[in-house]
């Protein structure tokens, strides 16, 4: 069973698939500093200083020992009360188009990249002997 794994894993798709999850997970983290970091406060500027991850609705009672602000998402989450943070799944979502738009440009450019160029157009081949003969065998008989 060892052997077996070890050979598994020693194909050159598992480690290419360990490097492309390697890279993805770099990329996402970048993915989500541009998102919360430059383009998410760039958003809130455009429509009054909306801070995205302060959209959330309650569903339960807060502690009565928690000394945060009501408004603020994240100690509230921390205090173990119910939230549902529209505002952060707004944010994954923007995430999520960033990186698949992302994603399809770099597959776009490798499949043109890799691509095979269009063929010209090629000569005939040259005809066979024995076609050749076959129709001069023809033309004759066709001329008695």
């Amino acid at each position: 069973m060892f052997k077996e794994f070890r050979a598994f894993i020693a194909r050159g798709n598992v480690l290419d698939l360990a490097v492309g999850v390697i890279i993805g997970g770099a990329f996402a983290t970048i993915t989500k500093s541009l998102t919360d970091d430059v383009l998410l406060p760039f958003i809130g500027w455009l429509f009054g200083g909306v801070d995205f991850s302060r959209f959330f609705v309650r569903l339960g009672p807060v502690p009565a020992d928690f000394k945060g602000a009501l408004t603020d998402y994240a100690a509230l989450k921390a205090a173990g009360v119910p939230l549902i943070g529209y505002g952060a799944f707004v944010t994954a979502v923007i995430n999520f188009l960033i990186l698949a738009f992302v994603i399809f440009l770099i597959v776009r450019s490798a499949n043109r990249l890799m691509a095979p160029p269009p063929a010209a157009e090629a000569a005939p081949a040259p005809e066979p002997q024995e076609v050749t003969l076959l129709r001069e065998i023809r033309d004759s008989l066709k001329g008695r």
